[in-house]
């Protein structure tokens, strides 16, 4: 297979939010990993391991599957992801000025791996759980979990602010015993975390079913046993039966908004619900839809410009 290497060179005023609004472009488009380059060298600890500091100019770069380049097929599908890009890019230099320019070079496998491996090593997201990639070496602290990811899946490195603060939350919330649901599953690595921190049962629905796949290798990966994890394909909760403890979703706002009226369905009474994927601006309408459902919202918090709204399920909802 062949890769895209697209390299997003810019000049900005606030480097850490150029990064980080930068990065989401690549981000909702589900590209294959995502590093930075920096001229900076304490650049927001956010970032950790993933950031090459000392470079010459600051960037983030993002991986584009070709997968028609060795057939010959229509490269549309690269086409219109790049396009998707540069439109988010004049975006951003018309409303906060971030100066911004393309630059892409074509990779194969062994290239891609190469590039992307050298940015990606252990990071420690909460209290208790690491991010280890499979091929570098870490010994855990005292009460350490570890989560072991390849940067060969198609969902990055688990280290974005949102996925950060889905896992914190899971962790201050989950409790020995519980169910846990992950609405969107994408690569699983919140249904890992809960196993990890002590739920019975783990659950995930993604509309992609090559996320259902590659949730279920990294479940493996991690030694989850089969019998304390369920993946199913489909639109949100339309095809999940049963009620959890606590229910994740590490999505975008309006789709938390249009989940949160069917939410009582699975989720159980005194149940938690972590929302996260919400931009700072679109914390109060969640939290405002949350209390209209007759959600009680526990607790706001915040990494970076992220923003995660939790919540408990109340009697009658």
């Amino acid at each position: 297979m062949k890769w895209i290497e697209t390299r997003v060179i810019f000049e900005a005023s606030d480097i850490s939010l150029a990064t980080d609004l930068i990065s989401d472009l690549f981000y909702d488009l589900g590209l294959q990993g995502v590093v930075v380059e920096s001229r900076e060298e304490d650049l927001t600890e956010d970032w950790a391991q993933e950031v090459q500091k000392g470079a010459d100019h600051d960037a983030v770069i993002g991986y584009i599957a070709d997968t028609g380049a060795e057939t010959g097929a229509d490269t549309g599908d690269v086409k219109a992801r790049l396009n998707r890009i540069q439109e988010g890019l004049s975006r951003l230099e018309k409303s906060l000025n971030i100066r911004t320019r393309i630059v892409s070079k074509e990779l194969d496998d062994g290239d891609w791996a190469h590039a992307w491996k050298q940015y990606f090593w252990p990071r420690k997201i909460s209290e208790r759980v690491v991010i280890k990639p499979t091929w570098r070496e870490y010994t855990p602290g005292e009460g350490e979990l570890l989560i072991h990811l390849d940067p060969g899946m198609a969902f990055g490195t688990g280290t974005h602010p949102t996925t950060m603060l889905c896992i914190r939350m899971i962790e201050k919330y989950v409790k020995s015993g519980d169910h846990l649901l992950d609405v969107g599953t994408g690569s699983g690595i919140l249904m890992i975390a809960g196993a990890l921190l002590g739920a019975e049962t783990v659950h995930g629905v993604d509309s992609d079913p090559v996320a259902v796949q590659v949730a279920g290798e990294n479940l493996a990966r991690n030694k989850i046993p089969p019998e304390r994890f369920t993946l199913k394909a489909g639109h949100l909760i339309d095809k999940v039966e049963g009620r959890f403890d606590i229910v994740a979703a590490n999505i975008l706002s309006d789709v938390i908004i249009s989940l949160l009226s069917d939410l009582g369905r699975v989720c159980a009474e005194g149940g938690i619900f972590i929302g996260s994927g919400i931009i700072e601006a679109n914390a109060d309408p969640v939290a405002k839809e949350m209390a209209e459902q007759g959600i009680e919202v526990l607790e706001i918090v915040r990494e970076a410009e992220w923003v995660a709204v939790v919540g408990r399920m109340n009697s009658g909802t």
